[in-house]
């Protein structure tokens, strides 16, 4: 078996920090321009439109840090469990909108946070795989703390985006940028929870694995 690239642990992090401040920049700058707007312009319905600009980048931004803290930060202390009710109401919030809905077919229960933080980032491997939207789907594979996951992502032009498969199992002679890290940890995720993850194309859809 070839050897699993490895990074530093300063590069890891600075990279997942990059990875975060791209999610956040965009709602954040609406927040910053909306407020520009209703400093400097006195018509009434733009101030109206500012406003609603306001509220929607400061929604997405709350969801959207929700999100990151158990997908990618601590969630408690070394060993601690999340509860997966928990982690389908910050799934909802950071990938439903107009184009993509969720199906969570899994059970409210307890299960160890590396567990949880490997489920939330495979739903974001799964939405690369549906650039024009659908339906993402989580269900178990077996149950307890051992459980795994089975993600299915439908919609129009499924398919498996060619280098992500190969930053989840680490493989070698791949370039590792803040762009590349998202899938890259989350094979560090898997790996760290004894499980393998594996990629099927069915029709217009993508199914994702790991037991």
């Amino acid at each position: 078996m070839s050897a699993i690239v490895t990074l530093e642990a300063l590069d890891l992090a600075a990279l997942l920090c990059s990875r975060l401040c791209h999610d956040l920049i965009s709602p954040v700058g609406a927040v910053v321009n909306g407020l520009e707007v209703l400093e400097d312009d006195n018509d009434a319905e733009t101030k109206t439109f500012a406003l609603e600009l306001i509220k929607k980048s400061a929604r997405v931004a709350s969801a959207r840090l929700q999100f990151c803290r158990l997908a990618f930060g601590a969630a408690g202390s070394a060993g601690a469990s999340i509860d997966l009710g928990d982690a389908e109401t910050v799934a909802r919030g950071f990938l439903e909108d107009e184009k993509s809905k969720l199906g969570w077919q899994l059970p409210r229960t307890l299960l160890p946070k590396n567990r949880v933080k490997l489920l939330l980032n495979l739903l974001i491997v799964a939405g690369q795989t549906i650039p024009r939207g659908g339906t993402l789907t989580a269900e178990p594979i077996g149950e307890g703390q051992t459980m795994g996951f089975r993600v299915r992502a439908s919609g129009p032009n499924a398919r498996i985006p060619q280098a992500v498969q190969p930053l989840l199992s680490g493989e070698p002679g791949q370039s590792i940028d803040a762009h590349a890290i998202q899938p890259f940890y989350t094979g560090l995720l898997a790996r760290s929870c004894g499980l393998a993850v594996t990629f099927a194309a069915e029709g217009d859809a993508v199914v994702i694995t790991a037991q």
